[in-house]
């Protein structure tokens, strides 16, 4: 008998020994044999992994679903709901999951899960919840289905349930379903152990990072200052995440989000050469490469990303981004739609679907796209702000006002309402909008905010606050010397300050930048007359059409 269980004992250990090396033919063999000698449900449960690991979905799901434990024990019927996820049988899935309710914060009501029973229980304390992990399936199950509000709720239930379920985290996040309020309050509510306070802070560098410049670098600085130290019988070992790829990939992240492209490519451009797949750190890449007009990067990723990832919408959204750069936009359309349709779930390929549409000025395809993206990501404000953009470039002004929902500080938003207001010839409101939006930008402008700069300029000299349009012209030339606008504006304003010298020299500017610019050619001749008759005739506003350009 003694002899028989050591046998046994050994069979055991050969199966775990052969899962572990990725062996799952001889784990299948010996399972099988170890589940006939002993009929132990734990050694059907070992039996049905190991043929799960071996992608034996039918069978695996057949020997849990024969047995008899599988409605009472909830590691049977989770891993017999998962051979259903791979088996892509969504509806059968949430059958074998169980009936249960869950609210709109993510609490758990009426579950039979807690009558069930779970075998394994010695581990759990270092395990993640397996009823977090059946909250995430049902979830995943939902998505699939398309019903995002329910998969919504329950990914809410899984990381309540246990905050150590990343994976339902990361699909709130990455999938844009909540909103900033709502990822705030989800965070608060979660429990962490006393060990895992570190999680929480990286939680909140992981979720949207709409609060004030000093406090999100104070997060950072929390994470990459801060040490956890972990004591054992023999030694200390201090942790520290300085150096972690994932939370450098988040700040690089947070410096697209607030315009410091340069900053942002250089980051992703130094993780990318310790970690180059890296796909979240290669998204932000893209964008900030994008941004930055470097064409040749772009060319250099799509290719290296299509040889590596052919089945990633990743891949062809950066091919997307290479003929979007270089002004191919039928191209670019086609890869951005061929990334939708590997991934529905791909938020920028939406985006720039929708603006490779609107850049050849075909607003109704370019709608069509934003309002599909604004469907699939409530908690995403940029498709309502590109829709609010999409109808101020059709003059449809009070549409434009309407679409744009604040988000509580995104800056584009506010300069994006200045701009209404503007072309509404509300001048006191532009102006406000677009001092606000200087007030939510970082500390250091960057060539980015040029443009609010330019904008801020051009309403005060419609209020006939010429110094204060001044000083913001000369703001804007700091950040970026290569603007007709601003040369223009700056003339313009200095032609009816009866500056005529200073117009003259501004126009002249404008002009060498842009030879062929009507605007500035017809005032340079008019300024050069009154300044044969020394300024007897004054400057009016009449002098020409003064468009705002952005």
């Amino acid at each position: 008998m003694m002899r028989e269980e050591a046998m046994v004992e050994k069979l055991r250990g050969a199966v775990r020994d052969c899962m572990s090396k990725h062996l799952y033919s001889s784990a299948i063999f010996f399972a099988d044999k170890v589940a006939a000698f002993t009929t132990d449900p734990a050694d059907i449960y070992m039996q049905a992994q190991a043929l799960f690991l071996g992608r034996h979905y039918r069978r695996a799901f057949h020997l849990l679903n024969a047995s008899h434990i599988v409605l009472r024990d909830l590691r049977f019927r989770y891993l017999a709901a998962k051979c259903l996820e791979e088996l892509k049988e969504w509806d059968q899935c949430l059958l074998m999951l169980g009936e249960a309710k869950v609210d709109e914060h993510g609490n758990v009501l009426d579950s039979k899960d807690c009558n069930a029973i779970y075998m394994d229980k010695d581990g759990e304390d270092c395990e993640i919840n397996i009823l977090s992990a059946i909250c995430f399936l049902r979830g995943k199950a939902y998505e699939a289905l398309e019903n995002r509000s329910q998969a919504r709720q329950w990914y809410k239930a899984a990381v309540k349930a246990d905050p150590l379920c990343y994976e339902a985290l990361e699909c709130l996040i990455d999938n844009h379903m909540l909103t900033y309020e709502e990822e705030k309050n989800l965070l608060s509510s979660l429990r962490f152990a006393p060990e895992d306070g570190w999680l929480s802070s990286f939680y909140s560098c992981v979720i949207k990072k709409y609060d004030k410049e000093n406090v999100v670098e104070a997060k950072f600085r929390e994470l990459e200052t801060g040490h956890c130290e972990l004591n054992t019988s023999r030694s200390s070992m201090t942790c520290t995440l300085k150096n972690n790829t994932d939370l450098l990939a988040c700040k690089a992240e947070y410096y697209h989000q607030s315009g410091e492209y340069q900053k942002c490519f250089d980051l992703t451009s130094e993780l990318l050469e310790k970690d180059p797949f890296h796909l979240k750190c290669t998204l932000v890449h893209l964008a900030a490469a994008m941004e930055l007009g470097h064409s040749n990067e772009l060319y250099l990723m799509a290719c290296n990303l299509v040889k590596d990832y052919p089945q990633k919408a990743l891949s062809w959204f950066a091919v997307g981004c290479y003929y979007y750069c270089i002004k191919k936009y039928d191209q670019s359309r086609r890869f951005f739609s061929k990334a939708t349709s590997l991934d529905g779930t791909f938020l920028h390929a939406w985006i720039g679907h929708g603006n490779a549409f609107a850049a050849q000025e075909e607003g109704d395809q370019a709608m069509s796209s934003f309002r599909t993206a604004a469907r699939l990501f409530p908690g995403c404000h940029l498709p309502t702000l590109y829709i609010g953009m999409e109808y101020m470039r059709t003059h449809s002004f009070k549409l434009a006002e309407q679409a744009k929902t604040i988000c509580p500080s995104d800056p584009l938003v506010y300069n994006e309402l200045g701009v209404v207001a503007y072309h509404m010839k509300e001048y006191k409101r532009a102006v406000w909008w677009f001092e606000k939006t200087l007030t939510f930008v970082p500390s250091s402008l960057s060539e980015m905010w040029e443009p609010t700069l330019v904008n801020l300029a051009h309403a005060m000299r419609k209020l006939r606050k010429y110094q204060e349009a001044i000083l913001y012209y000369e703001k804007a030339l700091a950040l970026s010397t290569r603007s007709v606008s601003t040369y223009a504006g700056l003339a313009y304003t200095y032609h009816l300050q009866d500056n005529f010298n200073a117009a003259i020299v501004y126009y002249h500017k404008a002009l060498w930048l842009k030879p062929d610019d009507q605007f500035c050619t017809e005032m340079l001749t008019m300024a050069l007359l009154d300044e044969c008759r020394y300024g007897s005739d004054h400057a009016t506003e009449s002098y020409g059409n003064e468009a705002l350009v952005l």
